[in-house]
């Protein structure tokens, strides 16, 4: 029986676990055992006791890299300083599952391939309708865009909904959403559902009817965007000319705006630079701007990762790991996409490498000892690699106890990546505007 370890996040802050209790019964019919590390779930309101209930075993992080695969939030990449300390424990034949932000942070990956195992990175989910269950990006992205507005509508002097009372009437707050991808709109939905008047704007002009599905105005900018998005739907790069056209139109409607939201991201690049200073002086005191971009430079000039600005009156938020401050629902959903993932990659008890599956081809980004993805290849200066084996499979992990080197030279221990997942990537897709409803 093949044996999936979930290990404790490590990443400081990080309250969300890769798997729940609900999900263990479903793996454990496709031959897939559990063991959970002690205390893994309870940040995110899931205890010991939980686990054992639907047949998982819970042990301590030190006997848990026996296992065949390790399942985690935040695997080396997107958790580089305490990541580190788990590295030597890894070997040759084991899988590891998680985020590793691999554009961002491709010599991590790197690291990963020279323990001799296997490197699945989820987000390399491709973007294709039998992934959309296992898309780990939408899934942390729908709770950034509901968790960024709920730190807006605490921050703003005012409340969201328009109020006609004895006392007189008192105007909605005015939201302007920038990024329609599914932070974006997961973002309007509740700035709608709390009352606020909203507007959007997005590169990808094809973005204005799920804008408007949902009852906000899609924002028109006098631009040329052209092919603005990549054949994963994803928003590309676009020139500094296009940026600073685009910023010197959008400071008016920021003026405008009591609420911003900036949910502009492009995947292992730099935030674009949409809000200069000058456009948060144009605002009127009180006002809030909540950038989840943060975390690769950021939308807005002004802003800071993971630190409260206040600058002409308006203040300023860059969360990076609004996820984990949604521990419960968002390791249901990672949890819910793991499985999912789990289960396409393991049949009848044994993994299955695939690689004419385009999921685990794309995910697969590391197998023995090499790097395998050709972007990440790319941006570390590396040679192409021959294509591998279609037939390939991993070796045969070490049974527990047995003796190993690696596994006893390191000691285990102790959140952005994506942020930072999570890295919020402004990802649009048909999928998105259903998880906005």
């Amino acid at each position: 029986m093949m044996k999936v370890a979930v290990l404790k996040e490590t990443f400081p802050a990080e309250r969300r676990v890769a798997l729940v209790p609900v999900n263990v019964p479903q793996l454990a019919k496709a031959g897939i055992e559990v063991v959970v590390e002690a205390g893994a779930g309870e940040a995110a309101g899931f205890l010991d006791a939980h686990y054992v209930d639907k047949g998982a075993k819970v042990v301590a992080r030190d006997e848990l890299f026996s296992a065949d695969i390790i399942a985690q939030v935040r695997t080396l990449g997107a958790n580089k300083e305490s990541g580190r300390n788990d590295l030597a424990k890894f070997r040759s034949g084991q899988l590891v599952i998680g985020l590793c932000d691999p554009l961002g942070e491709p010599g991590s990956a790197v690291e990963i391939a020279e323990t001799g195992a296997s490197l699945f990175a989820l987000e390399m989910i491709p973007r294709i309708t039998r992934a959309q269950s296992m898309d780990v990006l939408s899934s942390m992205a729908t709770i950034a865009g509901y968790r960024a507005v709920l730190l807006a509508a605490i921050e703003l002097p005012k409340i969201f909904p328009m109020l006609m009372t004895a006392a007189g009437t008192l105007t909605p707050a005015r939201v302007f959403i920038v990024g329609v991808g599914v932070a974006g709109l997961q973002a309007i939905a509740t700035a709608r559902r709390l009352g606020g008047v909203v507007r959007a704007y997005d590169v990808r002009p094809a973005c204005r009817e799920q804008v408007e599905s949902l009852g906000a105005r899609f924002v028109e900018l006098a631009l040329q965007a052209g092919e603005a998005e990549d054949k994963g739907g994803y928003a590309k790069a676009m020139g500094e000319d296009f940026y600073r056209k685009q910023r010197e139109l959008m400071a008016s409607v920021v003026a405008e705006s009591d609420v911003v939201i900036t949910t502009a991201a492009i995947p292992g690049q730099q935030s674009p630079l949409l809000i200069t200073a000058d456009a948060v002086k144009g605002m009127a005191p009180g006002g809030v701007i909540v950038d989840l971009a943060t975390e690769r430079g950021g939308n807005c000039e002004l802003s800071q990762a993971d630190v409260r600005v206040v600058e002409h009156g308006v203040t300023i938020l860059g969360p990076t790991n609004l996820p984990s401050e949604v521990p419960n629902h968002a390791s249901q959903m990672y949890s819910n996409n793991v499985t999912k993932f789990l289960l396409n990659l393991i049949k009848d008890g044994n993994v299955e490498l695939n690689l004419e599956d385009e999921i685990i081809r794309d995910t697969l980004v590391a197998h023995e000892g090499q790097l395998l993805d050709a972007r990440m290849r790319d941006i570390l200066g590396m040679g192409s690699l021959a294509e591998p084996d279609s037939t390939s499979e991993p070796e045969s992990p070490s049974k527990p106890g047995a003796t190993n080197e690696s596994e006893t030279s390191s000691s285990s221990q102790d959140a952005e990546a994506n942020p930072t997942d999570t890295d919020v990537d402004d990802d649009s897709g048909e999928h998105a505007k259903e998880s906005a409803e």
